[in-house]
């Protein structure tokens, strides 16, 4: 059987209705701090328990390159009494809240390209999070649109989106699917610790959308050829998640404890993670016999600013323009998964026909993913 070349046709963004600003972080944060150092201020004196330091907008800018972040309710963030996002309690008959965010986006994406929902035959929700077990999200976003085929739900933590990619183009390849949406619909405030000075800045909510389709289908001129994917995994814990349906029976355990939360080890991440990531590129670029400096864009995971600036600087030689490697991050924070994707869907302008571009995401596993694009 002859492999069917895949064709990324379009994306779609769904940005939430509030951003919140270093300022406005740093506010609810230091009065948290404050009240916590009040309270334990006998225990601090007498050394046994450590003061809290505050935090500071321009802490946060140098530290990660972020000066605000779009999540899906800011009030009970900012509350020094709360400190973590609240939803009202949807019914099961309800669309719920990642499904909503993916629709949205999913829609945009199918618009863009002229396609309806019911030519879709498969749908990939692939998130670093999803609110519940089962029923899947994809299943789900699939009967609120109206796909046909089949759905289901994938986790590479905030890779994703290339792991994803590879997914699809492998079952266009394959005949498997002959149109594939990935949506990425990523509520990072909702595992994040607003309480942990080295990391209560670093995520926001967002979700995004691509719709793959087999090259004949796709619209004349439209989108990106994909001309290949590479993945790569390696275990590590210097990220991590503990959440999930056995902590409620371990023993001598707190279901609520911060571990149940985003945790990492930022310094190790970085060292790690900007050189495997950067070889990864460049190993890639090589299997295809392309020259780094022949690819006009480079959109990569939105965590660091100066981690993507090492990394880019690795693969070229030399310091990349904001033009070849866009940032995002600096307003949308790190959305895990839709990172890549929200640089790639804001920042495809200006490209001609043949013009190569590159997706990587990287995150907790280790993992790693790129996704070489070539503009139709």
């Amino acid at each position: 059987m002859t492999r069917q070349p895949a064709v990324l046709s379009a994306t779609g963004l769904f940005t939430p209705p509030y951003s919140i600003s270093n300022d406005e972080l740093v506010a609810a944060f230091n009065q948290y701090v404050h009240q916590y150092n009040q309270t334990h201020a006998a225990e601090i004196a007498a050394g046994s328990l450590e003061a809290l330091a505050e935090s500071s907008s321009e802490f946060i800018v140098k530290a990660s390159g972020i000066h605000s972040r779009f999540v899906m309710n800011k009030d009970g963030i900012v509350n020094p009494d709360i400190m973590r996002p609240q939803f009202a309690k949807r019914s099961d008959e309800t669309l719920s809240l990642q499904a909503e965010m993916g629709v949205a986006a999913a829609q945009q994406a199918l618009d863009t390209a002229g396609v309806e929902a019911r030519a879709i035959d498969m749908v990939l929700v692939a998130n670093s999070n999803m609110q519940r077990a089962y029923p899947a999200m994809a299943v789900e976003i699939q009967a609120a649109l109206g796909c046909s085929g089949f759905a289901y739900d994938m986790n590479v933590a905030c890779s994703s989106a290339t792991f994803a990619l590879q997914a699809a183009a492998d079952a266009i390849a394959n005949g498997s699917a002959s149109r594939v949406l990935i949506i990425n619909a990523e509520i990072c405030s909702a595992h994040l610790n607003f309480r942990e000075r080295d990391s209560h800045f670093i995520f926001g909510d967002a979700a995004t959308a691509m719709l793959v389709q087999r090259a004949d289908l796709a619209g004349s001129g439209q989108g990106f050829n994909i001309l290949g994917t590479r993945l790569w995994t390696q275990f590590s814990n210097n990220i991590r998640n503990n959440f999930g349906f056995l902590n409620r029976c371990e023993t001598h355990n707190d279901p609520l404890a911060a571990d149940k939360l985003f945790v990492q080890n930022g310094r190790k991440v970085f060292k790690e993670v900007c050189p495997a990531v950067g070889n990864h590129i460049i190993e890639h670029l090589q299997q295809h016999q392309i020259e780094a400096q022949n690819v006009k864009r480079f959109w990569l995971h939105q965590a660091n600013r100066t981690m993507n600036e090492l990394i880019s600087r690795r693969v070229l030689g030399r310091d990349a323009s904001a033009e070849e490697a866009p940032i995002i991050l600096d307003r949308y924070a790190n959305t895990s998964s839709a990172g890549s994707i929200i640089a790639l869907h804001l920042h495809q302008d200006g490209l001609a026909a043949g013009d190569l571009g590159v997706v990587s995401s990287f995150g907790a596993g280790y993992s790693i993913g790129s996704v070489i694009l070539e503009k139709r």
